[in-house]
């Protein structure tokens, strides 16, 4: 794992972190907007950007090679202090399970206050994850709602959390603008030919088209 503390100030009380997992294939700016709603409004003190190797409910995997997509997120990093990229998940290989992720930083950074982003969409699928409570154990789901979507259905995690543990997580919901991006969207666009370049980060933009990713020419 990256070392939080080289690249942010010391905090005085536990340190904060947020591991805000994905394929990012491509890394866009509606990612960076919502770790920077994360880290704003749960006053966190780095966000680790966690490339999966392959994600458990999206066996096709991803378009681009590992490096490339690693690549892309230490240029669209590069520029903020507070965002790390970690290759824990695609040294382990195999399917990134979240859980194992958490407990790794956990053995890692045994004081530190743990928090898992995660856009409200992907609330329905938590309880279906591999090890549900164990991961809200470890780490708190910052569950993030788009602006003009409904509020999240927290009630899919009775049965799996406690009382106590299911209000905490519904009180850490985390608010952003509505930003219609996607990474599907984004390497249809390439494909295409349609503009795209506005949804990436410049740099990542140039990396894209310098190494013809997603059929860019």
């Amino acid at each position: 794992m990256p070392n939080p503390q080289s690249a942010i100030r010391k905090p005085q009380s536990p340190p904060r972190f947020g591991l805000f997992g994905g394929s990012f294939d491509p890394v866009h700016l509606g990612h960076l907007m919502l770790a920077n709603c994360c880290r704003q409004q749960a006053t966190l003190d780095q966000i680790w950007f966690v490339p999966a190797a392959q994600q458990p409910l999206k066996p096709q995997g991803p378009q681009a090679a590992d490096q490339h997509r690693l690549a892309m997120l230490q240029l669209a990093c590069a520029d903020d202090g507070a965002y790390a990229v970690s290759e824990i998940e695609l040294r382990r290989g195999g399917i990134s399970y979240t859980v194992d992720t958490l407990q790794a930083v956990r053995d890692e950074q045994p004081k530190a206050e743990l928090f898992f982003l995660m856009g409200a969409d992907s609330l329905a699928d938590l309880p279906y994850w591999h090890r549900p409570a164990k991961i809200c154990q470890l780490a708190t789901p910052l569950v993030v709602r788009r602006a003009g979507t409904s509020e999240p259905d927290f009630e899919v995690l009775q049965g799996t959390l406690s009382t106590e543990r299911l209000a905490e997580i519904r009180q850490s919901q985390v608010e952003m603008p509505a930003t219609p991006i996607s990474s599907s969207q984004i390497r249809e666009s390439i494909a295409k030919g349609d503009p795209w370049r506005e949804f990436v980060p410049a740099p990542v933009a140039d990396y894209i088209q310098q190494h013809g990713l997603y059929g860019a020419r």
